[in-house]
């Protein structure tokens, strides 16, 4: 059986310390002694029921986005279980020709994150890019964070009302922080939502419960690597108290679903 983490950050060698550090920044961690490259993510799983991996990284200037979407690309050249997402930022000139070029490198959808990229989610410019990749493409959205407005689960409301067809992952359960005002707002949306950076915080009972809310059929297993071990955060959702059908759609069937672009519900006509 297949083990999907559907979300995970890579960075080049050179950097990938580095990168790890500035996240940890950003969100009050230290994470000076993680490396987020891909040797160092595909070592932490070797040997562990993960099987696959989602990766993905985030183009905070406009100049970055080509390089880092040649990057993705070549190590799920390199490495046949990552699945690689592309990056895009609200600023870039040719977005739909971007687009086209990452759909030609073989990437399966598009990661943005509105808090580190400085723009609201439902910014006219990215409402540009949800109007190129709707039908075509699936996005991953960090969604939530008591520190900003950015990202903010109403936001992405508005989102999905405009564009019934854009399939999302709400990253972090809808919310990270926030995740009791993410049920609010997208408990009967049609999106995915993931695991990534929550467990910890939410506990098992919560976690469960949330699961359920949103039904396990829109839930997908994610560790949000580097900030956390995926083999860690998947020893903690094997703890609890999911049935075999819960399981095996959160740790792989909802992720399957999610790269090949399908939306949670079909929805009403």
């Amino acid at each position: 059986m297949p083990v999907i983490d559907a979300h995970s950050h890579i960075y080049p060698d050179k950097i990938a310390c580095k990168a790890s550090s500035a996240v940890g920044e950003f969100y009050g961690v230290d994470m000076s002694a993680k490396n987020a490259s891909a040797s160092s993510l595909l070592a932490v799983c070797e040997g562990t029921p993960i099987t696959h991996h989602l990766v993905h990284s985030v183009a905070t200037r406009p100049d970055q986005v080509e390089t880092i979407n040649n990057f993705i690309a070549d190590q799920c050249f390199m490495h046949e279980n990552f699945i690689g997402f592309a990056t895009m930022h609200q600023d870039f000139v040719d977005m739909e020709g971007e687009i086209d070029r990452a759909i030609q490198l073989g990437l399966k959808g598009v990661k943005i994150h509105p808090d580190t990229q400085m723009v609201n989610m439902d910014d006219p410019r990215l409402m540009r890019l949800y109007e190129i990749i709707e039908g075509r493409l699936p996005i991953v959205i960090h969604t939530g964070d008591y520190r900003y407005d950015y990202s903010h689960p109403r936001r992405l409301k508005r989102i999905l009302r405009a564009f019934p067809n854009l399939v999302v992952d709400a990253a972090h359960f809808g919310g990270w922080s926030i995740y009791d005002y993410a049920l609010e707002y997208l408990e009967h949306e049609n999106c995915f939502v993931d695991t990534s950076s929550a467990l910890e915080f939410l506990g098992p009972r919560r976690t469960v419960e949330l699961v359920r809310a949103y039904g396990p059929d829109r839930v997908m297993f994610g560790s949000d690597f580097p900030m956390w071990s995926p083999v860690n955060e998947y020893n903690m959702l094997a703890a609890m108290p999911f049935t075999e059908d819960e399981f095996e759609a959160i740790t792989w069937k909802n992720a399957q679903r999610f790269i090949a672009g399908e939306l949670p519900h079909t929805p009403l006509l």
